[in-house]
């Protein structure tokens, strides 16, 4: 975890980069974003959320493995990184807030336990569903067909991806050759890095220039290579890019894609370990916030009511395999 100083000098950093906007103060704090559809409304960004809840639902509980009904808890595994609206710390530096921590707490109400929310890094998330040690990963996880081989799927939100540039850019990417040439940061191990791998492959295979791929560690370092003009563009999920755009006002979408590849809609998935007995559990108490309101009203509340399902579906296609 960041120290208190480091966490002040970052944000002082994005401040005077106008890549923070936010007003008042304390447990009151609201982001100034204005979600697409929601021009009068802010998201609260402080550490007092006021969560929806929901009613435990005897009969899906009952779905549990009763290790898991006996212990009262659904350990569940979150990204440590600051990706706003999907997961990162509140005003006060501690509290985890985010769309994915809502959802999830959804879901372990429905199934009468307690949420114990993990930060680690993209890595160790599939590290700790491999050991056993978490009971699901809720943290913007894309179904692919590789990953079904060692994970089972209850998808919860649709899976966009969008290109993020500086405002003015006058760039819009509608397909491989409009990436040809470009320096794109993007996360390691993600379905966008796979999605943006393959173009760069594509446009070589076509004869044109591939794509020079960008790393960073952090999120606010893709925003800040991008406003200096080291890289032309940021790959990245959907809600973070529209959130950092709304907020920011220096950059703008360009291009929106399914994260599942062409003619696929991509899914995120609540994601555990293959055969664990969890994944039915957690596809019935989907339905179940989705059948009584509170999963639209969390969408709502960050931003992104068109990414709802309607159903939980469990290990549906995903984005292919790599074809070497």
């Amino acid at each position: 975890m960041k120290t208190r100083r480091a966490v002040l000098t970052a944000l002082a950093s994005l401040t005077a980069l106008g890549l923070l906007t936010a007003c008042g103060s304390g447990d009151a704090a609201v982001d100034e974003i204005k979600p697409e559809g929601r021009k009068d409304t802010g998201i609260n960004i402080g550490p007092n959320q006021n969560r929806v809840h929901t009613a435990e639902v005897d009969a899906i509980a009952g779905k549990l493995p009763e290790a898991v009904r006996k212990r009262g808890t659904l350990i569940l595994g979150v990204s440590a990184k600051s990706n706003p609206p999907l997961a990162f710390r509140a005003t006060d530096d501690k509290t985890l807030i985010g769309v994915e921590l809502d959802l999830a707490t959804l879901v372990a109400d429905t199934l009468g336990l307690k949420p114990e929310f993990n930060p680690v890094s993209w890595e160790n998330l599939f590290v700790g569903l491999d050991s056993g040690k978490y009971d699901a990963v809720f943290s913007n996880v894309t179904v692919t067909e590789e990953r079904k081989d060692k994970y089972d799927f209850a998808t919860y939100r649709l899976d966009d991806l969008a290109f993020e540039a500086k405002k003015g850019s006058g760039w819009t990417v509608k397909g491989p050759e409009d990436v040809s040439g470009k320096r794109i940061a993007v996360g390691s191990g993600t379905n966008q890095e796979k999605i943006l791998v393959d173009w760069s492959r594509q446009n070589e295979k076509a004869g044109r220039k591939g794509v020079d791929i960008k790393y960073y560690d952090n999120t606010t370092d893709y925003y800040l290579a991008l406003q200096s003009g080291r890289i032309d563009g940021y790959l990245g999920p959907n809600p973070t890019v529209a959130y950092h755009v709304a907020s920011a006002g220096q950059t703008e979408a360009v291009g929106k894609f399914s994260g599942a590849g062409a003619g696929l809609q991509g899914k995120i998935a609540a994601t555990t370990k293959k055969d664990s007995g969890l994944v039915a559990a957690y596809a019935a108490a989907i339905d179940h916030i989705v059948a009584n309101g509170t999963y639209a009203e969390v969408l709502k509340r960050w931003g992104l009511s068109g990414e709802a399902v309607t159903k939980s579906e469990i290990n549906p296609p995903g984005l292919p395999r790599t074809k070497n």
